[in-house]
C-alpha cells in the first residue's frame, strides 16, 4: 500500500511541476501539490503506526 501512495505522490508532484513551469496554470494546479503532500504524510503516518 505504501508504494502505491508514493507512486501517486510522485505522479502528482510531476503534474504540478509541469503545470507550474510549462503551462502556467491557475491556482487549481496547486491542488495537485497538496494532494501529493497529503499522500506522503498518510504513508508516513501509516508506517509509524505499523
Amino acid at each position: 500500500m505504501r508504494s502505491i501512495l508514493y507512486i501517486i505522490a510522485v505522479i502528482l508532484i510531476i503534474g504540478w511541476l509541469l503545470g507550474v513551469f510549462v503551462y502556467s496554470a491557475s491556482g487549481l494546479i496547486h491542488i495537485l501539490l497538496v494532494l501529493a503532500i497529503v499522500s506522503i504524510l498518510l504513508s508516513l503516518i501509516r508506517r509509524g503506526v505499523e
